[in-house]
């Protein structure tokens, strides 16, 4: 083992590496996030404007560039949820005594929702791919093959199976963005970027974004559900 791999796994296996690893693949997927939601709002433009974007991503340098971007967010989410539960873990190793202060053992209870609602992103994530891009339903792979809007269309629609999916979309969009609202904020923290004059517009910022993303993730589901989306 070289000294550069040494020197890097000494950091992994410190806190503060943890702590950057957390933050930098949370900043990962918080611009991923604004990017793939700023194309799925273009199925309320219609299937020509849709299909046009579905074809630039799956064109992208020869196709290579859309699993390249798939296999990295799966990465990225795999060392987040990963490395925030090696922090969680010894932080309750390094406790020598039970906490005494409301506000730490709410530290505490934020800490374990924030684990939960991370492996539930990481299901969600996994089950998205096989939902539309794997399209594990051969119904969906042949609509797919001719337009990607039928395809979400056929996938959200009316029907007991799809009241399921759609509501396993709502729940699991529902914790991200409870994630969010916390893990944003602890980013700037993280990267050094927060400080106590800017702590609160941090806070209102981080907020609004998983308001936005919530807002406009469930929407198309919703609106494809309920008909108003054909």
């Amino acid at each position: 083992m070289n000294a550069l791999t040494r020197s890097a796994l000494a950091y992994w296996q410190s806190s503060i590496g943890k702590k950057l690893i957390v933050a930098v693949t949370g900043l990962a997927m918080v611009l991923f996030l604004a990017g793939h939601l700023t194309g799925n709002m273009l199925i309320f433009a219609g299937r020509e404007a849709f299909d046009e974007y579905a074809e630039l991503l799956h064109s992208a340098g020869h196709g290579a560039l859309i699993w390249v971007a798939r296999i990295g967010l799966l990465v990225v989410v795999v060392l987040h949820v990963w490395a925030t539960i090696l922090l969680t873990r010894e932080n309750k190793a390094a406790r020598k005594q039970e906490y005494e202060y409301k506000a730490t053992i709410q530290a505490s209870k934020s800490s374990l929702i924030m684990i939960w609602s991370g492996s539930t992103i990481l299901a969600f994530i996994i089950f998205h791919l096989l939902h539309f891009t794997v399209r594990v339903h051969s119904g969906l792979a042949e609509i797919g093959e001719k337009s990607p809007y039928d395809m979400v269309i056929a996938g959200f629609r009316l029907g007991w199976l799809n009241a399921l999916v759609v509501l396993f979309y709502i729940i699991a969009v529902t914790l991200l963005c409870s994630h969010l609202s916390h893990g944003v904020a602890s980013m700037f923290q993280t990267l050094g970027l927060r400080s106590k004059k800017a702590s609160g517009l941090i806070q209102k910022i981080s907020c609004g974004y998983a308001v936005v993303i919530w807002a406009g993730f469930i929407s198309v589901p919703i609106s494809i559900f309920l008909g108003f989306v054909k």
